[in-house]
């Protein structure tokens, strides 16, 4: 893949993401990129895996989705805003998209699969390598209470690639969807005890209040997560193009860190997990710590 082609499908969703309640015609999108309506239509289906209006609908769908579950906004308002021309025209894509009428989610809340738009990256072997500045990693120690998460187990997964390649990683969007979540999903890395027999590693799961008495999702269960002390990293706001180094720079921070620093030591019978890496706020992973002694 070319990086001249990734540039532009960058573009192209940024550009959408930026218009995503305005009305988007490609003839926008070519101006935008300097490329021809059809050249910039083909190239963005070759490298997302489907076409730009496609994409436009399942991310207004999505962000309509959570503005129905998390105001009291009238349907129709929703619609407009995210630029549908009539209620019954939104009201048959959103069933469609998620098989459930947007009044009846608006007031029952179910766990659906959202649509999550990753931003294409250029590959890390065809780019020239450069060094990378020291920058700083922040830590701090937070006390997590006892609480529950919502999970989908793999059999063998040690990372997100090998999860993703055995199960899906479309779960993401289902737990983003989870309106009762005390925060975002994340990606875990469970101890032994933490694990299920003939389970992977490496996990999925969102967070919720111990007495959570919601829908599970198929393919999910509940997990009890014990109170614990949490130690989380922070690294620097960095460009999403160098994503790989910069998370990787703070990846190999955090494993050489030495947490008797602070006091503490790592609790080999917890867990590990991370966010979703965002380049606006930095890499973030916590790790279950204990006091030393």
């Amino acid at each position: 893949m070319s990086e001249e082609k990734i540039r532009i499908v960058k573009e192209i969703q940024k550009f959408i993401k930026a218009n995503i309640k305005n009305q988007i015609t490609l003839s926008d999108i070519s101006k935008h990129v300097n490329y021809s309506l059809w050249y910039s239509a083909r190239i963005f289906k070759e490298v997302v895996g489907m076409s730009v209006f496609t994409y436009i609908r399942r991310m207004r769908l999505t962000h309509a989705a959570q503005v129905l579950r998390d105001t009291d906004s009238r349907v129709i308002d929703v619609a407009f805003d995210f630029v549908f021309d009539s209620h019954e025209g939104f009201t048959r894509a959103f069933a469609k998209e998620f098989s459930v009428n947007p009044k009846e989610y608006q007031k029952s809340p179910i766990p659906l699969q959202y649509f999550i738009p990753f931003e294409v990256m250029e590959n890390s072997i065809e780019r020239k390598s450069k060094k990378m500045d020291a920058k700083a990693v922040f830590i701090q120690i937070i006390e997590r209470p006892l609480r529950k998460a919502i999970v989908k187990r793999a059999k063998t997964a040690n990372n997100y690639f090998e999860y993703c390649d055995e199960i899906d990683c479309d779960i993401w969007g289902v737990l983003s969807s989870i309106k009762e979540a005390i925060s975002e999903p994340v990606g875990m890395w469970l101890s032994n005890k933490l694990k299920k027999e003939n389970t992977s590693t490496y996990i999925q799961g969102v967070e919720v209040s111990y007495d959570y008495q919601g829908i599970i999702p198929e393919g999910c269960e509940l997990m009890e997560l014990p109170a614990s002390m949490m130690m989380i990293f922070q690294g620097e706001p960095y460009d999403d193009d160098n994503f790989r180094e910069e998370v990787g720079q703070v990846m190999n921070y955090i494993t050489k860190y030495d947490p008797s620093v602070y006091g503490y030591e790592y609790d080999e019978d917890g867990y590990r997990f991370q966010y979703e890496p965002q380049g606006y706020r930095g890499y973030i992973e916590g790790r279950t710590v204990k006091k030393l002694g």
